[in-house]
């Protein structure tokens, strides 16, 4: 039993010298360690000095990681010592296992830690599921006290940082979240998005040297004042769908042009009706569905297949086989209201196509012309069975494209824009040379943003200024006005994209934590658990 016991120690603490097992019990449920220390004494925590006068002792009981899905109780014998130093501020102290306990606590330091790691994974309520799961019974409510209660995260000071805003209430509070972008992992979070608070930041970390960031004036303010030897980055991404929205503005002070481009075509003339020449009709479910089962029965039959084997497969009754199967054609099984029945109106049909192809639709006028020849019936069905000619064919009416529409077709690179998209822009801009000139400066802002052309960002300028493209020029305001960071973004290799990814993965933590992701808890599990 003792060689049983130490390989016990071995297993669940390693052979720690300082902890001996006693006792194992194991009643189907839980798994009880008798465990005490082997030290002979223990230093106080107020003045450090060692003891080994013992006051008492008592048990306590702290839960361990489970085994094979049960909980693991632990049955500590702990002792408390007498502090011998009389001015220390204890009187008594009880010994502490390190790494095993702490003071006042319920669990194990292992179980603590690993009950932490599933709360910045899964938050208090789904992190409370999984630990069940596994054998470890802990409320939503304990989980997230343990995040809380994790150290202060302290990262590196990065060389690159990326600034961007999160939401904490959409419309009304902000924050800042700042990610190292070398190395994709986020740096810290701030509780607004303010300049002065942005600004202190950069200042207290002067390794920074280069700064990327959306166009907001707040984040380049803060950039400025704290990191003022930084290269401020402008974003591509936001530069690219800040050039989008004034394309797209451009093309909707141009939407009589695309309803000139897509004008809809004149309505053919009615052509005359004709006799029909079968009485069965066609796009009728009834009908269509008998011609289908027809063609099904005889095309079984065709490939070898018995009439039972037809019923088989079809879900039908031996008679329904067998009246398709004898039918030569679908109309032989037309009967009943599918039989082509004589009316009144039979005799005079030939009457009426005639007059209509001659350009009498006027149904009151040919109901009194062949009541002149012995039509006997009424107004009713001369007009019911004219009203299927008025329906006058007519060639698909183009719709002229929304300007989004044709604002993407102008952003979208011309080699990858699908053949048809690409007929249609060029018909847009052929009639139209405001949009073609937006057409080229938007290709060439692309080339300039894709291949890190941003030398050639003053001449794309002096381009746009040159034609009368106000939206267009709205934008070249704003680069003007922030010129360095935007040349900087056409030039440099470094870009937000991945702070845009963290901003994505902060609004999926808020989701998990509902109301109780606050500042402080939010911190945590956005830079620990990454």
């Amino acid at each position: 039993m003792r060689e049983l016991l130490l390989q016990l120690e071995g297993l669940l603490f390693l052979a720690d010298p300082r902890i001996r097992v006693e006792s194992v019990q194991d009643d189907g449920e839980v798994i009880r360690v008798g465990v005490r220390c082997r030290t002979t004494g223990a230093g106080c925590p107020g003045c450090g000095t060692w003891s080994e006068r013992v006051h008492g002792s008592y048990l306590r009981f702290p839960a361990d990681l489970p085994v094979a899905g049960r909980r693991v109780m632990l049955r500590l014998r702990v002792r408390r010592f007498t502090c011998e130093v009389v001015s220390c501020g204890r009187r008594t102290f009880v010994e502490q296992v390190a790494g095993l306990t702490r003071r006042h606590s319920q669990r194990t330091e292992r179980m603590r830690s690993v009950l932490a790691e599933v709360g910045l994974a899964l938050a208090g309520r789904a992190g409370a599921r999984l630990a069940d799961v596994v054998g470890a019974r802990v409320s939503r409510n304990t989980v997230l006290r343990l995040v809380d209660a994790l150290p202060e995260p302290q990262p590196a000071v990065p060389r690159v940082v990326g600034v961007d805003e999160y939401a904490m209430r959409k419309g009304r509070v902000y924050g800042t979240v700042l990610v190292d972008v070398e190395t994709g992992r986020p740096v810290d979070l701030l509780p607004d998005r303010e300049a002065g608070t942005v600004a202190a930041w950069l200042a207290e970390r002067p390794g920074i040297e280069v700064v990327c960031r959306d166009r907001a004036s707040f984040f380049a303010e803060g950039a400025r004042a704290g990191a003022p030897t930084a290269v401020q980055v402008a974003d591509r991404f936001h530069l690219w769908r800040n050039l989008g929205e004034a394309a797209e503005r451009c093309v909707s002070r141009h939407r009589s042009c695309l309803r000139a481009t897509f004008a809809e075509p004149v309505p053919e003339k009615a052509p005359a009706p004709a006799e029909s020449e079968s009485p069965w009709p066609t796009g009728h479910r009834f009908a269509d569905r008998t011609r289908a089962k027809h063609a099904t029965v005889h095309a079984l039959l065709a490939a070898g297949h018995s009439r039972r084997s037809i019923q088989r497969q079809l879900g039908m009754t031996y008679r329904t086989v067998q009246q398709l199967a004898d039918a030569a054609r679908p109309e032989d099984l037309f009967h009943g209201q599918w039989q082509n029945r004589r009316t009144k109106l039979d005799d005079f049909k030939a009457h009426l196509h005639v007059r209509w192809a001659e350009g009498c639709t006027n149904a009151w006028t040919l109901w009194e012309e062949i009541r002149t020849h012995g039509y006997t019936g009424g107004y009713g069905a001369v007009r019911a069975y004219l009203q299927p000619f008025r329906t006058s064919p007519t060639a698909p009416a183009a719709r002229p494209p929304s300007p989004r529409t044709v604002t993407g077709w102008i952003l979208t690179h011309p080699d990858t824009l699908p053949e048809g998209d690409g007929l249609k822009l060029k018909s847009v801009v052929a009639g139209c040379p405001e949009l073609d000139a937006l057409t080229g400066h938007v290709r060439t802002f692309g080339q300039m943003l894709t291949q890190l052309q941003g030398d050639q960002l003053p001449e794309w300028i002096k381009a746009v200024r040159a034609d009368d493209l106000p939206s267009l020029h709205a934008f070249v305001n704003g680069l003007e006005r922030d010129l360095a960071a935007v040349t900087a973004g056409l030039t440099l290799p470094w870009s937000s994209g991945v702070v845009e990814g963290h901003v994505n993965r902060i609004k999926m933590i808020k989701r998990q934590m509902y109301g109780r992701a606050g500042f402080d808890l939010l911190r945590k599990r956005v830079l620990l658990a990454s």
